[in-house]
């Protein structure tokens, strides 16, 4: 047993290192993904309105075109149970899809609103859980987590509907600039693993 177990540790460390090797030589296409989110959010910085309105625009072309794929393989299917389960998921699917690219506006508003109760249902429960886990080692860094968010949600919630317009823009921000600095990071990371390889002399 603990053969098979070593061989399987094994053979997925050198799966995971044969596909690091793989991307190592695109490191430089990790690192201009990088800067261009980071371009992508300084320039959506600039105007948070103009960029809630996109990212609304955008989630409602999504869920409309989903929703007419949901529509059209409702078609594909022989029961009629199967049928009816696609056929109405498509057409709410759609039929919101089509209301947010209607009155983006309106559905700024509401996906703001819907994200403060997130966070503040997110929050709760994080506190809750990390109450239970009691007296295991870092919960009160969960119930830290959830106190935080809880108090976000809370103070964004009180501040509805005057950040309407402008919080799922600013989310949008934070969400770039954070993974353009990841990718460039991920990105030096790989190019540091390639000159150390480089430089290692040749096995005989």
């Amino acid at each position: 047993m603990t053969d098979t177990l070593n061989t399987t540790a094994s053979n997925t460390n050198a799966s995971l290192g044969r596909a690091i090797h793989a991307i190592t030589g695109k490191w430089g296409w990790f690192v201009a993904l990088g800067i261009g989110e980071l371009v992508l959010g300084g320039v959506a910085s600039v105007n948070l309105m103009a960029a809630s309105l996109a990212s609304v625009l955008v989630i409602g072309a999504t869920m409309a075109v989903a929703g007419i794929f949901q529509i059209v393989h409702a078609f594909s299917m022989h029961g009629l149970r199967g049928f009816l389960f696609w056929l109405l998921a498509g057409i709410v699917y759609a039929a919101a899809g089509a209301i947010i690219l209607y009155d983006p506006v309106l559905a700024s508003f509401t996906l703001s609103l819907v994200v403060c109760v997130f966070l503040v249902a997110a929050g709760a429960m994080r506190i809750w859980a990390g109450f239970h886990m009691r007296p295991a080692a870092g919960w009160r860094w969960i119930v830290a987590a959830g106190v935080l968010t809880f108090c976000i949600g809370i103070i964004l919630a009180a501040a509805w509907p005057g950040i309407g317009l402008w919080l799922l823009g600013a989310m949008l921000v934070v969400d770039l600039v954070f993974q353009g600095w990841g990718l460039i990071a991920f990105g030096l990371a790989l190019k540091a693993r390639a000159s150390r390889h480089s430089s290692q002399p040749a096995a005989v």
